[in-house]
């Protein structure tokens, strides 16, 4: 069995698309307690964020392990986050490419 999956939501409380994705992480995870969720407010928590900027609202970050196996826009519906994560958790995915920033990221909460 794979190691289980953490999904960061990076999103603002002021951004409409991110209050409408609130509920359905919060039901994504009732629905999928083997991965680990966290809902990262990018004003409330800025210092996690270190030197990185978060360009499109909401974002998603997926890691297993030290790695980060996906970073980017996604659209705040269940379905589509869903699938992602059945592709990520598929045998042979390999560590996304993202910039320096967002492996900081996710060193800093991993560590945290």
């Amino acid at each position: 069995m794979a190691a289980e999956l953490h999904v960061i939501c990076l999103c603002a409380q002021w951004c409409g698309s991110c209050r409408d994705w609130r509920p359905v992480i919060h039901a994504l995870s009732q629905a999928h307690p083997q991965h680990q969720w966290r809902w990262l407010d990018i004003e409330d928590e800025a210092a996690a964020l270190g030197d990185l900027d978060v360009e499109t609202l909401p974002s998603v970050l997926v890691a297993r392990g030290e790695h980060v196996l996906f970073y980017g826009p996604v659209l705040p519906r269940a379905e589509l986050l869903e699938r992602l994560l059945q592709t990520l958790q598929e045998p042979g995915q390999r560590p996304a490419a993202v910039e320096p920033e967002v492996l900081a990221l996710w060193q800093r909460l991993r560590a945290g």
